[in-house]
């Protein structure tokens, strides 16, 4: 920015947009090549040699043809004007399916932290709508830190795929899609865009209908290209439709301006909000300020915005390009600014934690930089805020799944979808060697999806370990409050739930959750000490369930911690069987301690949610394509698609998919369905599944496709009642 500011002084405006344009041509161009050389080396052998051989070039994307459902953009102005987008075979699969669970549709009135997802040009692993096989995508897990969500590529469109959609509304976050103008292919799209008042109406309304449609929550406009003045009015007019549209479809939508075109037409970024980019602001619901701004912009702009200072969202980027602060490990260096100043924040590109591979794992490295913004910025989301509630500690990526404790997966899966509610656990930098640690984990065997929450470290017996994990607001009426949880042990460890209540005249209730074994030693901390039902005791799974309920009426609940003890020497063996000499310590040495908290639930029906039964479902089948092989085996691929008879919405949040391969053994003229295994195929998170070139070996007659339905509480339907579809497999291919 410097050198550029020399240089105006010498070189006329052309050229210095000339010379700009080249300097982020280059970047972008050596940003990608650095992406494709670090992901490079993550391929295996097999794969390298794949790249390396002389295949023949990908058949081109066919949007209308039946295929593996994908996210992809909108990347031209024809496409986006035709509507074609609905036409599209991908497009059912690729609307949001969780409502945002914030409790309001308005940003509260504090400064707020707008995430901006821009990594490798976007629709990596995400773009897999119904999941990929990379146990280590990219993720997002801190959502109780941000309000605002927008996903970025330098495509003209950039339609969120609805993996972060989901998650986020669960979390209470928006979710913003983007559109950008940039290069000379830019400016022609602007020329048209831009054509006349009613060109500039008609392309707000096709983006209003695409997010309403898709459910997301609105849009980030980038203009970075040069315009005429005489365009200016237009795109006010492009801006103020856009917003009015947006509101009036969807209360509480947002608009958000970038800081780069100004209403002289000149794209001239700057770095604050000025008489030359408020127009903008005043006419849409925020500002996204370009990242080189200096110490004093961030009060001189909230100065200019007035009552509206928490709508400035001032950019910093995480690579540290020409940032304040000069981002990466001090990104809070600039956040620590912006809070002073009482303005928000837009932090770009948080992925370069995994681009970078910052040491030691990604899992670390990303819970230590996120801690650097909740130590600066502190936590902005609370839940839970409604009921049921519900988390299995799931981050949208693993190397099994699970149902109900029973591994139904054996290998690596993504899907951002699946994320459960992520608990606030505190980074620690510095473990002391001994000290109880709470660690988000994918690999140990899940009690549901594919993570839990594990305790391990060292224990003494009659010491207590405490972990908050949720911070809760939600108003408890007249029903009684149910909780279920799942536990896995060892060692003599023991594990239960810690629940604080506030009622409205501030008194604060303390209450424990525990197992049989902790009443006599716990309860002189607490206010009161609940033993917890075992529903079921350690079953083949190694899970012990247990269960509780009590009437709170008036009360808010505002926290859930874990604690984390031992049962005392004379007990003997806990619930869980030891499994180490450990039971039988006498080195002194504190007995190592671990547990694993598979889920748990908040619920006011006993049991789980009910289900319709699977006569209360139709069920079809469509675009199903057979293939013969030379050894008479078979592939099948169709899209499942299933309603309710009543016509009414289903309120499912998704729905397990699993295959029975059904044979035949003949005896004469005799036929018998052998017993068929039941194989785990995916996630759903609409009515629609599609399954593609599923092998069906020699012998098969009959293809059931099973729909499990999962309760918001985390119940799920029992198979043999779920709807299904079946399909005779000895049809000609």
């Amino acid at each position: 920015m410097l050198l550029l500011r020399l240089l105006r002084s010498y070189i006329n405006r052309e050229t210095l947009i000339a010379l700009r344009n080249l300097c982020i041509l280059i970047h972008e161009k050596a940003h990608k090549l650095f992406h494709f050389l670090t992901m490079a080396q993550t391929t295996d052998s097999s794969s390298k040699s794949d790249l390396q051989s002389s295949a023949p070039e990908p058949t081109p994307f066919d949007p209308i043809k039946p295929s593996i459902p994908v996210s992809y953009p909108i990347k031209t102005l024809e496409d986006l004007e035709s509507r074609s987008y609905f036409e599209s075979f991908h497009y059912p699969f690729n609307k949001s399916s969780v409502p945002l669970q914030n409790g309001s549709s308005f940003l509260p009135s504090r400064p707020r932290l707008l995430v901006c997802h821009d990594m490798a040009g976007g629709y990596g692993d995400d773009k897999w709508v119904q999941g990929g096989f990379n146990a280590d995508a990219y993720a997002i897990w801190h959502w109780y830190l941000i309000d605002v969500f927008v996903y970025f590529s330098h495509n003209l469109v950039a339609l969120p795929p609805p993996c972060w959609t989901n998650t986020a509304h669960k979390h209470g976050v928006k979710v913003l899609g983007t559109f950008i103008t940039e290069w000379k292919e830019g400016r022609a799209i602007c020329d048209k865009l831009l054509l006349t008042k009613e060109s500039s109406q008609m392309y707000a309304e096709r983006l209003t209908e695409l997010a309403v449609a898709l459910g997301f929550d609105g849009w980030l406009l980038n203009i970075e290209v040069e315009l005429d003045v005489v365009q200016i009015p237009n795109l006010k007019e492009f801006v103020s439709h856009l917003t009015k549209k947006m509101h009036s479809s969807l209360p509480g939508s947002l608009v958000i301006w970038y800081d780069s075109v100004t209403t002289d037409g000149n794209l001239s970024y700057q770095n604050q909000l000025t008489e030359k980019n408020k127009p903008f602001f005043d006419i849409c619901d925020g500002i996204f300020v370009n990242y080189s701004w200096e110490e004093n912009y961030p009060s001189l702009s909230a100065a200019v915005a007035g009552d509206r200072k928490f709508d400035v969202y001032m950019g910093i980027d995480v690579f540290g390009r020409g940032t304040y602060g000069g981002g990466q490990w001090n990104t809070n260096v600039a956040l620590d600014v912006l809070k002073k100043d009482d303005v928000s924040a837009a932090i770009f590109a948080p992925g370069w934690v995994y681009e970078t591979k910052q040491p030691p794992t990604f899992q670390t490295a990303q819970n230590h930089w996120w801690s650097l913004v909740e130590k600066s910025w502190g936590i902005t989301q609370n839940y839970p805020k409604v009921l049921p509630f519900y988390s299995n500690f799931d981050q949208g990526r693993g190397h099994h799944f699970s149902v109900d404790g029973v591994q139904v997966l054996d290998g690596p899966w993504c899907n951002i979808s699946c994320q459960g509610f992520q608990p606030f656990v505190e980074f620690n930098n510095s473990p002391t060697p001994d000290a109880i640690q709470a660690v988000l984990d994918s690999k140990e065997a899940s009690y549901s999806g594919g993570g839990n929450l594990v305790f391990k470290g060292n224990l003494k017996d009659n010491v207590d370990f405490r972990k908050r994990l949720f911070h809760g607001e939600v108003l408890i009426g007249h029903l009684p409050l149910y909780f279920t949880y799942s536990v896995k042990s060892e060692n003599n460890s023991l594990l239960g739930l810690s629940l604080v209540f506030s009622s409205t005249v501030g008194e604060t209730k303390s209450i424990l959750l525990l197992p049989s074994e902790g009443k006599n030693q716990l309860s002189s901390e607490s206010s009161e000490v609940i033993i917890s039902q075992i529903e079921n005791p350690q079953s083949s799974t190694g899970w012990t369930i247990f269960e509780h309920s009590m009437v709170m009426t008036g009360y808010k609940l505002t926290e859930i911690g874990a604690v984390c003890y031992r049962s005392k020497p004379h007990v003997g063996k806990s619930i869980l069987e030891c499994k180490t000499d450990d039971c039988n310590n006498t080195t002194g040495a504190p007995p190592e301690y671990h547990a694993v908290l598979g889920h748990i639930s908040l619920r006011t029906t006993v049991g789980g949610l009910y289900f319709p039964p699977s006569s209360s479902w139709l069920v079809n089948g469509q675009d199903i394509t057979w293939s013969r092989k030379t050894d008479g085996s078979k592939t099948l691929s169709v899209k499942i698609i299933w309603k309710l008879k009543d016509g009414n919405d289903s309120a499912y949040p998704r729905y397990n998919i699993f295959v029975e391969k059904k044979a035949e053994k003949r005896d004469g003229n005799q036929a018998e369905l052998l017993e068929a295994v039941q194989e785990f195929l995916g996630v759903a998170q609409v009515e629609a599944f599609y399954i593609a070139d599923l092998a069906i070996p020699p012998g098969i007659s009959k293809i059931k496709f099973i729909i499990q339905i999962c309760g918001v509480d985390g119940s799920n339907q029992k198979k043999e009642e779920s709807p299904f579809l079946e399909l005779e497999a000895n049809q000609s291919a």
